[in-house]
C-alpha cells in the first residue's frame, strides 16, 4: 500500500488560491468575450445590419433580373418584329407616314381662349 506524504496547510491553501484565480481568469475571459462579441468591430449589430442589407441586395437583384428578362424579350422583339419597330419609330423617333397629319400640343396648353384677364 502507498501511502502519499500529506504535503500540509500552506499547500493546500495554495492550491485554492490557485483555482480561485484561474476562476476569476476565466470568468473574466468570457466577460471579454462576450463584449468583444456585442460591441466589437464585426459584433452583433454589424451583422445583423450586413444579413438586411443582403436581403436588400437579393431583392434588388431578383428585381434587376426581371428588367433584365423584359429587355431582352423587348430587343428581340424590335429585331424580329416589323410591328413593333414601327411602334418605336414613331413613339421614340418621332417618325410619321406619308400623308399623315401630326399634331403637337405644348405642355403649358389649358385649354382656355387666351384672354389674358380670364379668371
Amino acid at each position: 500500500m502507498i501511502i502519499k506524504q500529506n504535503r500540509g496547510r500552506y499547500w493546500l491553501n495554495w492550491q485554492r488560491r490557485m483555482v480561485s484565480a484561474l476562476q476569476v481568469v476565466g470568468a473574466a475571459a468570457c466577460i471579454w468575450l462576450l463584449i468583444a462579441l456585442i460591441f466589437g468591430e464585426m459584433g452583433l449589430p454589424q451583422y445583423i445590419a450586413m444579413r438586411d442589407h443582403a436581403g436588400r441586395l437579393e431583392l434588388e437583384l431578383l428585381t434587376l433580373r426581371g428588367e433584365t428578362a423584359t429587355l431582352r424579350s423587348e430587343v428581340a422583339r424590335l429585331q424580329h418584329d416589323s410591328a413593333k419597330i414601327e411602334q418605336f419609330a414613331r413613339e421614340q423617333l418621332g417618325y410619321v407616314r406619308k400623308g399623315e397629319t401630326v399634331y403637337r400640343f405644348s405642355p403649358d396648353f389649358d385649354g382656355t381662349s387666351g384672354d389674358a384677364t380670364a379668371p
